[in-house]
């Protein structure tokens, strides 16, 4: 068990799936309340049905994080049903396959919207709720070994996750006064939804046949398997705990070795 997690509370962005419901479940079992955001009410229903069996308190919130107002109000909502606020984890993004030379103003708005906005804004609104709360608090966000490797046909994705580097590095010098930590976790390929998503579209943009580019990538990692929703949170929860409590600023990877720094 990771130290002083037991009753606090937490709010999963992109919690319906993935490594957002990775991260909800494992930080339920360290005995954290769960507030799950997600755009797929279905998706959060069934999840918050999984926490609750773990023995903790959960709510839904159906919220778009690329929207100020709708993060606020998710935060409200936590606060108001689980009895506080002390851990913002920023989970929600999007990816794009795209090359450089075909990306539409459209797309690029998009993920920018979604994977930079989303974090922007959760940064911005739960450090603002810490600070009413006179309380320290943690924000957690989703970054990716692209925000520390760029990948070909993944240019505009890597922009927006060393777009959330250099907020977590911004927010946690400015930050640091009012006692809150901002990190970001990077994972590498994890099989998720996601990365369906992304082999099947670099398969339409290479021709390469559908399955093979994952296939590679997991090839490339050193401790020699794919990563699962599991291992991202487990840093996750040790971001989460007072484990943590020295650092900030840092975007750690979690990739089973693929990029080294």
């Amino acid at each position: 068990m990771s130290k002083g997690l037991n009753n606090k509370i937490a709010i999963v962005t992109g919690a319906g799936k993935g490594i957002g419901r990775g991260i909800a479940l494992r930080l339920a079992e360290e005995g954290v309340h769960i507030a799950l955001v997600d755009l797929n009410e279905n998706d959060l229903k069934q999840v918050q049905q999984e926490v609750e069996q773990i023995g903790v308190k959960a709510s839904a919130f159906v919220a778009d994080v690329s929207q100020l107002e709708q993060i606020t109000q998710a935060i409200e909502h936590a606060e108001q049903s689980l009895g506080g606020f002390d851990v913002m984890i920023n989970n929600a993004g999007i990816a794009q396959v795209q090359p450089i030379s075909q990306v539409t103003p459209e797309e690029f708005h998009k993920i920018n919207d979604i994977n930079v906005g989303g974090v922007l804004w959760g940064i911005q609104a739960a450090a603002k709720k810490f600070i009413q709360r006179k309380q320290k608090g943690k924000i957690i966000n989703a970054a990716s070994i692209a925000a520390h490797d760029v990948f070909a046909m993944l240019g505009v994705y890597s922009a927006t996750k060393f777009a959330v580097r250099a907020l977590t590095q911004a927010a946690a010098k400015e930050y640091a006064s009012n006692g809150i930590t901002v990190n970001a976790y990077c994972p590498g390929g994890v099989g998720t939804d996601m990365w369906v998503e992304i082999d099947k579209r670099f398969s339409e943009v290479t021709g390469a046949p559908v399955g093979e580019t994952y296939q590679k990538f997991v090839e490339g990692i050193a401790l020699g398997r794919a990563q699962t929703p599991e291992d991202v949170a487990a840093l996750v929860a040790f971001l989460a705990s007072d484990d943590s409590d020295y650092i900030t600023g840092q975007s750690i990877m979690t990739d089973g070795g693929i990029v080294y720094r």
